[in-house]
């Protein structure tokens, strides 16, 4: 049962969010996006796209922007309000540290859900009055998948915000996580893959299992296969799966689980660290 002080906080991000206009702008860019997506296929084909051609054109998107939204929302939480004394006269109130970081995350991750839902949700019924015979599941999954994967690089942003103790530091470390996961970590499995001699002869390649478990670790690239799996997008140029096919270990529940534990183990360690953190 969630206390009434964790629900205030939780409540004061959203509001505040709201009256900076952020929930606003995130969800009609959002909307805006996957229209374009959608309608930008009438270029090279005749009408707008699909929902499952729209859905493997913003998948793409929502690696970038979903991660960099959810960064940006919780890198500050904890060690901006260090910085400006707020936090100080939040916990001279009887608040436990606890009430304050779950406050956080659940305002947060209701902003986050709220602009994703929206944005998406309108873009959906508007690509549905234009294209006959449109499977929502498989849309509805891609927003489900968004929506979790913006929750596990919010709390990777929560994280961060604990365990340093500025937040021009916090939003370095927001940059350099970014760039690890969305940039860095393919060169580093395209050295492994040579470094392992796997690729002898590019004419004929075979992928092994491991590979596909380490690419799991990436929450991107969880993302990534989950959406592939279910919507059966187009095949993706970094996603080898998407092109020569997933082992069968590759499924919903694995890949699930991983963001979710993913969620769990940096929302952990927050805790850990704003417990010990001296204000």
């Amino acid at each position: 049962m969630f206390s009434t002080i964790l629900i205030s906080i939780a409540k004061k991000e959203v509001l505040d969010n709201i009256r900076n206009k952020w929930i606003i702008l995130i969800t009609i860019l959002f909307a805006s996006l996957t229209l374009l997506v959608s309608y930008a296929g009438s270029l090279f084909s005749e009408g707008w796209q699909d929902l499952q051609v729209t859905v493997g054109g913003m998948s793409a998107l929502v690696q970038i922007l979903i991660s960099i939204i959810g960064l940006m929302l919780g890198y500050a939480a904890i060690v901006g309000e260090v910085e400006r004394g707020s936090m100080g006269s939040l916990l001279s109130m009887p608040t436990e540290r606890l009430e304050i970081l779950l406050g956080k995350l659940i305002g947060l991750g209701s902003v986050l859900t709220i602009t994703i839902l929206i944005g998406f949700g309108i873009a959906g019924i508007v690509i549905g009055w234009n294209v006959p015979d449109v499977n929502y599941g498989e849309y509805l999954i891609f927003i489900g998948a968004s929506i979790l994967i913006g929750l596990v690089f919010l709390s990777i942003g929560l994280f961060l915000s604990c365990i340093f103790k500025k937040r021009s530091t916090a939003m370095g470390g927001a940059i350099f996580v970014w760039f690890l996961f969305s940039i860095i970590w393919q060169f580093i499995m395209v050295a492994i893959i040579i470094a392992t001699g796997v690729i002898e002869n590019f004419e004929s390649i075979s992928i092994p299992d491991w590979y596909f478990g380490l690419q799991t670790i990436n929450p991107l690239q969880s993302y990534s296969m989950l959406v592939s799996i279910n919507v059966g997008t187009a095949p993706n140029q970094q996603d080898i799966g998407s092109v020569l096919g997933y082992p069968s270990f590759i499924n919903n529940e694995l890949l699930i689980t991983v963001l979710i534990l993913w969620i769990i183990v940096c929302i952990s360690i927050a805790i850990w660290r704003f417990n010990k953190k001296d204000i």
